[in-house]
């Protein structure tokens, strides 16, 4: 550090400046998407949503998160909701709030890109269901995949983002992410640049550097930062953020907070305020929507977050939070859990091979699961997934680096003869499917386009049949069922907010 400024650690140590008159922060809130993504698999459902929302419609937050393409992947695929329903009633309940959505590249919810008349469609439903904020990000920073989806966008009159999609690697440096913030103002005029972080890589060294060199090229748009917890480092790269000239914070209302998530919103508005920042949101509003979220994860045995200590392990392979616990269940599955720590190294090896693609969806998954071919097969690319072929040949966009030659060589000869060494125009989706489909509207129409089989039938007929007794129970219902299995014979109760329920364990000559 320089003389000129203090870092945040020794501004913190001293007692912190005075509360004075310095600029307002916006605070951006995460816990309706990337939170219970990060946290409950995406669990969370519609009835929770519209549960909280009006609060959420007093607070003040700049903008509200509410869904980005996993939202609708698992609300059709695992919740049978309809994930458009879901979005009109958050837009009904809290008609004061700017919710904002995210697209993820020309894929949306698939893992291979679609045709270009459904992603115009998909901006379109978007905005005609309520979205007033639309951004879209690309694994690979390409901003061809993104810039036609932004563009329709502003054409419709949405304000809109553009994400540069931070990791660490030789490759992706403060030049290289500059020169991506500056090609998405260029080409498709942003209102805001977001810097995401959706590993929680970042670190107050790094920010120190990175904010600068975007804010000398974004001009007066605002520079919004988005970070995970994983290394712990995150609530302090905020505040770092911050004092170089960051705008916007993302956060997320605890306990949908930390670990995993976002850092936690009571946290980073108090540090902000100590800092003599302003930040004008609801306090107690904000404690109240947290106290819900509380009734609902004891109700339904679901996890929060907790602060987590600094893993440097974690620089290394670079995966997000919910693929290690997978990997340490396919290997069990396997009986191989005695080589976790081989295959962390594995990622990290196949990372660079491949010219270190950004681990987020859908390329951590791809680097992932060549990871776990290459250990569990004991001969390295001697299966090779056909997304693993299609991103070396470019079919997700432009790589910013050459494949190791012999890898390569690997994946050509292994991969399925099936895949076109040139990638092929993608035929238009929407007249096939309004030729089958004649009597449904576009947003069923887009769903269709991207999940295969039958499962927007089994979601339209679960909706119809009033909900989905596997995954979905109500949280009167959840709390008997949670209260139940953990209670041994004999009278248990448990109160939860103003609800108080007591139940009787054990056999009676009454029970069916």
């Amino acid at each position: 550090m320089t003389g000129e400024r203090e870092s945040i650690t020794t501004v913190m140590a001293n007692g912190g400046r005075p509360p004075g008159s310095r600029r307002e922060i916006k605070i951006i809130d995460t816990t309706l998407r990337d939170a219970h993504q990060s946290l409950w698999a995406t669990r969370m459902r519609t009835e929770h949503i519209v549960q909280m929302v009006p609060d959420f419609d007093k607070v003040g937050f700049e903008q509200v998160d509410l869904v980005a393409p996993i939202q609708f992947d698992v609300a059709v695929r695992y919740l049978k909701e309809d994930p458009w329903e879901r979005v009109r009633l958050a837009h009904q309940h809290a008609p004061n709030s700017t919710f904002r959505a995210l697209i993820r590249s020309k894929n949306i919810a698939a893992f291979d890109f679609l045709a270009d008349d459904v992603i115009e469609a998909w901006v379109e439903s978007l905005y005609k269901n309520g979205f007033r904020i639309i951004g879209s990000f690309d694994g690979l920073n390409d901003v061809d995949n993104i810039a036609p989806g932004l563009i329709r966008a502003k054409e419709l009159g949405a304000s809109t983002f553009g994400a540069v999609s931070f990791c660490e690697s030789p490759v992706h440096t403060d030049e290289l992410f500059v020169a991506k913030a500056i090609e998405l103002i260029e080409k498709a005029d942003v209102d805001a640049i977001m810097l995401k972080d959706a590993g929680g890589l970042l670190t107050p060294d790094r920010i120190r550097t990175l904010v600068p060199a975007l804010k000398s090229v974004i001009g007066d748009r605002p520079l919004e930062i988005h970070s995970h917890c994983l290394t712990g480092l995150a609530p302090l790269v905020y505040l770092e953020a911050v004092e170089l000239g960051a705008d916007a914070l993302h956060t997320s209302i605890a306990p949908m907070a930390n670990g995993a998530a976002q850092p936690s919103t009571q946290d980073i508005v108090s540090d902000l305020r100590a800092l003599g920042y302003v930040v004008n949101v609801d306090d107690e509003r904000i404690e109240t929507i947290s106290r819900q979220l509380i009734d609902i994860a004891e109700a339904e045995g679901k996890p929060v977050g907790h602060p987590v200590a600094y893993n440097g392990l974690h620089f290394m392979h670079q995966l997000p939070g919910g693929m290690l616990s997978n990997f340490h269940s396919q290997l069990a599955t396997a009986g191989l859990s005695h080589r976790f720590t081989e295959l962390l190294y594995e990622v990290a090896r196949v990372r660079e091979e491949l010219a270190f693609p950004i681990m987020i969806t859908p390329f951590a998954q791809f680097v992932g699961t060549q990871a776990v071919m290459n250990v569990i097969s004991g001969e390295r690319y001697k299966l090779v997934p056909n997304e693993i072929k299609k991103y070396a040949l470019g079919y997700y966009g432009e790589l910013l680096g050459p494949i190791d030659p012999e890898v390569l060589e690997k994946i050509i000869a292994n991969g399925s003869s099936t895949i076109d060494l040139v990638p092929a125009p993608i035929e238009p989706m929407l007249p096939d499917l309004r030729r089958r489909f004649p009597d449904e509207g576009i947003d069923l129409l887009l769903l269709r386009a991207m999940f295969a089989g039958t499962q927007v039938d089994e979601m339209i007929r679960t909706v119809k049949a009033g909900g989905n007794p596997d995954e979905v129970y109500g949280p009167i219902l959840g709390l008997v069922k949670s209260l139940y299995e953990k209670s041994s014979a004999g009278r248990q109760s448990l109160t939860v907010g103003e609800l108080h329920i007591s139940i009787t364990k054990g056999d009676s000559e009454h029970a069916a």
